[in-house]
């Protein structure tokens, strides 16, 4: 189980929450481009209001947020949602800050107003921290907030200040309050919303685990021609009401809540009774097993102790069990994490590098843990026979692990045209449609007993996907 939920199961438990995902993603772009078409409304209105008065600089200024406000819909329209928040976080902090420096001063005893937006961003702000950290949120965070109490306890202003007129002054004291308290309250139902969520999630997976909801299934990992070598478990879990529950709905709940070593301990023990089970069948005892380990399970004290006493009692050879780990585990540091895997590599086990190339510090640190393969990720699987960047990074790592004496895997083989390319680069070992689907236990072992399909990689079918026996499950 890796650190992110695609190390626990990716293609059909994701395709079937892909209409769910899809839906909720609707959701989010319908009520941020509620919000951005709300901003526009309003600094529209302040900006016909000021021009009205004869305030051209005032109505200038409030027409940039409209501005803004417009293209952030346009980005959320089209999906960019990261560049949305940029654009959004960014921009209206600064012109709310520089809005109440220049216009919206304390006058004749009444405060400045504008300000009373920025605890509503410095909620979002930590709202979108927790979907995605970052230190851009966290600088918008800590910038909203400092920024309010500055300007609500000191009469700051530029210079060249000009006041908004007394009578427009006295119509925003009260409207843009309001309206600033009513979005602090969506804010605050929004930041609930975020929060319960997960122990929701994390309650019935607890549940799940008790009540035997959770299985394993079990894709193909083969040679060029499809002749299977070992699987990949995958975790699932088909919930007796909401049916099956994907991986990436409820392994972010269960990393939040720390459940992740219970989960993870859960596939360890089944991925050992089937290695128990393979290997008292000679048409199965050559198979290996490649587990995912979250790094939060990992790095818990007790699991080297915790491991070597279910080898002990499955007694199996463990150099069947493969773990794959990703780079998340160095969480823990590199001496500690090289120390741990030292010891289980003297166990027998061995390791995966998994989601090599997609992380910041893979080629630092490879020289310095026990690994023995490397798993090329899917995302540049996906396009190497179209994309000259991808085709060479995928050449990239497959140098590495030739220098470096390692294994690959290539995840996410869909098509005999990438098959092809990645048997030229020297990849051995494939897992992906072209294959297999993940499967439950019965369907992998039929597959591995029966005669396997020779396919043949040169072939220039773009498209191709596996037999429908392959594919079953």
């Amino acid at each position: 189980m890796g650190g992110r939920s695609r190390a626990f199961g990716h293609d059909w438990a994701d395709m079937i929450g892909k209409s769910s995902a899809e839906h909720k993603v609707v959701r989010v772009i319908r009520v941020y481009q509620g919000v951005s078409l709300a901003v526009a409304v309003l600094a529209l209105f302040w900006t016909v209001l000021f021009l009205v008065n004869g305030f051209p600089l005032m109505a200038l200024a409030e027409f940039c947020p409209v501005l803004t406000a417009l293209v952030c819909f346009a980005l959320v329209t089209r999906r960019h949602f990261d560049l949305f928040l940029l654009v959004a976080q960014v921009s209206f902090l600064v012109y709310i800050i520089g809005f109440s420096l220049m216009f919206d001063v304390p006058q004749n005893g009444a405060p400045r107003f504008t300000h009373l937006f920025l605890p509503v961003l410095g909620m979002l702000a930590y709202i979108n921290h927790l979907r995605r950290p970052s230190r851009l949120q966290l600088s918008v965070i800590s910038a909203s907030f400092v920024a309010f109490v500055v300007l609500h306890g000191a009469d700051l202003r530029l210079p060249f200040a000009q006041p908004i007129p007394p009578n427009l002054h006295q119509l925003a004291i009260w409207l843009n309050p309001t309206i600033a308290a009513l979005m602090f309250c969506g804010t605050i139902y929004a930041l609930q919303q975020r929060l319960s969520v997960p122990r929701g999630i994390a309650r019935d997976l607890v549940a799940a685990v008790r009540h035997g909801e959770l299985s394993l299934a079990y894709q193909p990992q083969t040679d060029r021609h499809g002749q299977i070598l070992g699987a990949e478990a995958l975790l699932r879990w088909n919930h007796p009401t909401r049916g099956p529950v994907s991986p990436g709905t409820f392994i972010p709940a269960a990393e939040e809540m720390g459940l992740m070593p219970i989960v993870g301990t859960f596939v360890l023990e089944r991925a050992l009774e089937t290695l128990a089970r393979w290997q008292a069948d000679p048409k199965l005892s050559s198979l290996r097993l490649s587990v995912n380990v979250s790094a939060s399970q990992f790095n818990e004290s007790d699991f080297e102790a915790m491991l070597r006493d279910l080898l002990d009692r499955r007694r199996i050879d463990p150099t069947r069990l493969r773990l794959e780990l990703t780079e998340s585990v160095l969480i823990a540091g590199l001496e500690p994490v090289a120390r741990k895997m030292a010891a289980l590599k003297q166990l027998g086990l061995t390791f995966s590098l998994d989601d090599f190339g997609t992380g910041f510090s893979s080629l630092a640190y490879l020289r310095r843990l026990p690994v023995s393969e490397l798993k090329i990720d899917r995302s540049f699987v996906a396009a190497i026979a179209e994309n000259d960047r991808d085709a060479a990074l995928v050449r990239s790592i497959r140098a590495i692990a030739t220098d470096l004496g390692l294994e690959t895997v290539a995840e996410g083989v869909e098509t005999l045209a990438q098959l092809s390319f990645l048997e030229a680069t020297g990849c051995r070992v494939f897992q992906g449609y072209l294959f297999g689907r993940p499967m439950p236990l019965a369907d992998f072992e039929l597959a591995v007993v029966a005669p396997q399909p020779q396919l043949q990689p040169h072939a220039t079918a773009p498209q191709q996907r596996p037999s429908p026996r392959l594919a079953a499950g």
